[in-house]
């Protein structure tokens, strides 16, 4: 069992940045690969960054170049420093943890919302 917290979202106008956390306990050794997803009004969840055991990432095109997908695992924790926000990011962002045998777990979500 693995258990993640999210924090960090908010009411941001656009242009400005956020930094969202989320801390994972339990299980963590058996962890192989966290990231971040959302989900807007409407659409289905959607990747945003990822990152591995070995600190390899990967993102989302919409997001490359603006956000920034980190891991501190002292404190078990991942971040998502977002940057240059935008309406379109407006979302739930949900941590997810993906277990070496494939199982994923999930957060409770963060809202993350840009004015124009």
């Amino acid at each position: 069992q693995v258990q993640l917290v999210e924090s960090g979202g908010g009411l941001v106008q656009a242009g400005d940045s956020l930094r969202l956390s989320c801390a994972a306990s339990g299980s963590i050794f058996s962890i192989n690969t966290m990231g971040w997803y959302r989900q807007a009004p409407g659409n289905p969840r959607e990747l945003v960054a990822t990152i591995t055991s070995g600190s390899s990432t990967s993102y989302a095109d919409s997001v490359k170049g603006r956000f920034t997908i980190s891991r501190d695992n002292a404190k078990n924790t991942v971040f998502l420093q977002m940057n240059s926000l935008k309406p379109d990011d407006t979302a739930v962002y949900y941590c997810n943890a993906r277990m070496l045998w494939g199982q994923n777990y999930w957060g409770q979500g963060t809202q993350v919302t840009v004015s124009s």
